[in-house]
């Protein structure tokens, strides 16, 4: 016959196994990109927490492949692109989501901007998205988010991929290649401000930096909830001396309706809870983060574990 205190140390025993089992995948990108080390900082976070909820990142393809393993359920937690998420969401905008719209993703919370650049030859004389019509113009890969957005850019300026002189549906280290044999004009990329491949082009190559501002910039805004703006500062490529106007989209942090609110809420909490600690797990996070533009350009709605965290640090959210 078992005692009292051994029913209460084996009761104590299964409350901390049914605590620790709790484990949460999250899904990141390739190991020398952004996300991998943002996810492991933050699973990291969630296992010193000792809030009895566990987590483990694991690099993966990225946005499309974390976005579709959500919906699997391979993944419990990923980072993405914000229009990627919300094409995954909507179920359309690129081809590995056309018709399969998952309405269980749930926004957690914006991590940091991913900018767009339009980079054009200083003598291929473009200044405006305007400029583009008749020009040799690198979009992205088929079927890509970056074809998305060059699509709503100039959508924003009373353009089609038709007024273009020619479309080059390339990656971007053959778009930046191109640029430099002068076989094409401009180019589209959604990358952090700073990034070597764009300071590539601009040691090699005279550019501008093309704006994305005024009312375009605010219709794209209002029909694409994703988009933010965002000003590229002044001197942060070669040759370009003045602040750019330009929109970005945004990485998430996401999970599904399937994760329980008390998980979410916990591991919101111990990545969440000190902005200090959070922004020192990356320069991107250090830089850009904070709670107030953590609720903007959400892709999806809100899980309610990231409501009830975003409501006690006084945030009006739904």
């Amino acid at each position: 016959m078992k005692t009292v205190s051994t029913l209460l140390l084996l009761g104590t025993a299964a409350v901390a196994f049914a605590q620790g089992n709790t484990i949460l995948t999250i899904g990141s990108g390739s190991t020398t990109g952004v996300y991998f080390p943002v996810a492991t900082g933050m699973a990291k976070m969630i296992n010193d927490s000792g809030s009895g909820v566990r987590a483990n990142a694991r690099s993966t393809g990225g946005s499309v492949f974390n976005m579709n393993a959500l919906g699997t359920g391979e993944l419990d937690i990923a980072i993405a692109q914000n229009d990627i998420a919300y094409y995954a969401y909507k179920g359309t905008g690129i081809s590995a989501f056309e018709g399969k719209a998952n309405n269980k993703i749930r926004s957690m919370a914006v991590l940091y901007p991913e900018v767009l650049h339009v980079i054009a030859r200083k003598d291929s004389k473009i200044n405006s998205i305007a400029d583009l019509k008749g020009k040799r113009v690198v979009i992205g890969d088929l079927g890509s988010g970056t074809e998305q957005t060059a699509r709503q850019v100039m959508e924003a300026y009373g353009l089609k991929l038709d007024d273009l002189g020619q479309t080059l549906r390339v990656s971007p280290a053959q778009g930046i290649s191109l640029m430099q044999d002068k076989r094409a004009d401009a180019l589209f990329y959604t990358v952090g401000v700073g990034a070597s491949a764009i300071s590539q082009i601009a040691q090699t190559v005279d550019v501008n930096v093309v704006p994305v501002s005024g009312n375009q910039a605010a219709n794209l805004l209002k029909k694409y909830p994703f988009y933010v703006r965002f000003n590229i500062p002044a001197k942060s490529y070669k040759g370009v001396g003045a602040t750019v106007p330009s929109v970005a989209v945004q990485a998430v942090m996401l999970t599904t309706s399937a994760t329980s609110d008390d998980a979410v809420y916990k591991a919101m909490k111990a990545t969440f809870g000190s902005e200090a600690d959070l922004k020192a797990i990356h320069p991107s996070l250090g830089l850009n983060y904070s709670l107030e533009k953590a609720v903007k350009g959400l892709p999806a709605p809100l899980h309610p574990g990231a409501v009830k965290f975003f409501k006690e640090k006084g945030l009006n959210v739904k």
